[in-house]
C-alpha cells in the first residue's frame, strides 16, 4: 500500500512494511487461485478442452464461482450445444435441480449485431463502450425477456439468475437430457396443427401483453417438450417501441408459416396476424 509521494509525506499516514503489503497481497491471491481451483473443480464431464480455454476464463471461472456460493450452482457438466457467440452446459442446482448455463463468447460473439438490436430499444440504448459491456448488457436483456414472457404466459425456460455474460435457467427436456429443436422433431398432422396454433398464441402474447417482438423467431429457436413448443434465444427480443420491432415481427410470422407449411401443410402468415389482432382486441 503507497502511503509516500516524492514531494512529502501524507498527513496521517503511517508507513506499512512492505514485506506486510506483499504477504497481504500473495495470501489474496492465493485465496483467489483457490477459488478458481475450487471451481474447477465443479466442472465435470469437459469433452472439448479447447472450448473450455475459450470459454472458462479466469474472469468467468470467478463468476460461476459466486452463482455456486450463492447456492445457484453446485456443479457445472458437459456441453448442450456450442455456438459462436455463447454455450450452453448442463448443471445441477439446489435439490440436484437440472439447469442450462449460458455463457456468452466475449471473444467471438458479433457485438456489432447485438448493438444494432441493443441501441434500439430504450431500456438498452445508452449502452456503449467495450465489447464486454455489449454482451454483459445482452445477457441481461435475455434475462428481463425470458421474465417478461414468462410472467405473461409465453412457455420459456424459467430464467433463474445471471451474472456478467453468464445466463442460468431452468433445463428444458427430460432429466439431462434437452427437449429436441422443433426442426428435429417429427410430428403428426394433429400435432402440428396444434403446436402451431400455440406457437401463434405465443408470438401474439408476447407482442400484445409482453410488449415483445422475438426478433429471431424459426423451428430452430424453439424447443418441443412433453408435447408442447418452448420458446427460447431471447437475447435479442426488441420491444415493440424498437424501430424495427414491425419488421421483425413480420420476419417471425414469415419464418412460422414457412416451417409449418413446408414440412406439415399447415398454417399460414395471415393465420399468425389474425392471432395478433384478435389479441389486441382482446
Amino acid at each position: 500500500m503507497e502511503v509516500y509521494r516524492a514531494s512529502g509525506r501524507l498527513l496521517g499516514a503511517k508507513r506499512v512494511p512492505q514485506k506486510v503489503a506483499m504477504t497481504e497481497e500473495s495470501k489474496r491471491e492465493r485465496q483467489f487461485e483457490a477459488k478458481i481451483d475450487l471451481m474447477r473443480e465443479r466442472i465435470k464431464d469437459s469433452d472439448d478442452l479447447k472450448v473450455q480455454d475459450e470459454v472458462f476464463d479466469r474472469r468467468a471461472l470467478m463468476d460461476l464461482y459466486a452463482l455456486a456460493s450463492k447456492g445457484v450452482i453446485a456443479s457445472l457438466g458437459g456441453a448442450v450445444s456450442t455456438g459462436k457467440e455463447a454455450n450452453i452446459f448442463r448443471a445441477k442446482g439446489e435439490n440436484d435441480k437440472d439447469l442450462a448455463v449460458k455463457i456468452y463468447r466475449i471473444n467471438t460473439s458479433n457485438f456489432k449485431a447485438m448493438q444494432n438490436y441493443l441501441l434500439g430499444d430504450p431500456r438498452f440504448g445508452s449502452i456503449k463502450g467495450t465489447k464486454r459491456a455489449v454482451i454483459i448488457a445482452w445477457t441481461r436483456k435475455e434475462f428481463r425477456n425470458l421474465r417478461r414472457a414468462e410472467e405473461v404466459g409465453v412457455k420459456v425456460p424459467h430464467a433463474i439468475a445471471m451474472r456478467e455474460n453468464i445466463l442460468v435457467m431452468e433445463m428444458v427436456g427430460d432429466g439431462e437430457t434437452p427437449a429436441p429443436q422443433l426442426k428435429d422433431v417429427a410430428l403428426e398432422p394433429k400435432e402440428a396443427e396444434l403446436a402451431f396454433e400455440k406457437i401463434a398464441e405465443y408470438v401474439s402474447i408476447l407482442y400484445n401483453k409482453g410488449n415483445l417482438v422475438h426478433a429471431d423467431l424459426s423451428e430452430f429457436n424453439i424447443l418441443y417438450a412433453e408435447g408442447e413448443p418452448v420458446i427460447i434465444d431471447m437475447g435479442q427480443s426488441v420491444t415493440r417501441e424498437h424501430p424495427m420491432a414491425r419488421s421483425f415481427l413480420e420476419r417471425d410470422i414469415s419464418n412460422l408459416a414457412r416451417h409449418f407449411g413446408k414440412k406439415y401443410g399447415v398454417g399460414s402468415e395471415e393465420a399468425v396476424k389474425e392471432k395478433i389482432r384478435a389479441g389486441k382486441e382482446g
